[in-house]
């Protein structure tokens, strides 16, 4: 994986012509200042907002919010290989089996460990 800018909402923004005040209008915010703190990391949008900036500039927001999703991927693909661990430590049965495979699907799907037995 490499290194990502946290978000690149300042880019797509200037990219698109359109000034902080004006963006914040799009996003239903009273001024650019709440822009601002979203572009320089001071502060990170609610789950509405993120999908205003994907309508907005047309573009998902793990791209948009790239460095925030690498690390949101990385902490939750640790969890999983944790979780399958557990689970194959237990007694096998077919609920266990499916979730195993489903841990498994998830590490292949994303490349990460997809060799690993996990």
């Amino acid at each position: 994986m490499s290194a990502a800018l946290q978000n690149y909402l300042r880019t797509y923004r200037k990219r698109a012509g359109l000034s902080q005040d004006e963006l914040a209008f799009l996003l239903g915010s009273r001024s650019g200042a709440k822009v601002c703190r979203y572009e320089h990391l001071a502060r990170r949008p609610n789950l509405r907002t993120a999908f205003a900036y994907e309508v907005i500039f047309r573009a998902p927001a793990r791209e948009l919010f790239a460095g925030l999703y690498q690390k949101v991927e990385k902490r939750t693909l640790g969890r999983a290989r944790l979780l399958a661990e557990k689970l194959s430590a237990a007694k096998p049965d077919r609920i266990t089996a499916r979730k195993l495979a489903a841990l498994r699907g998830l590490f292949f799907a994303t490349g990460v460990g997809s060799s690993e037995k996990p």
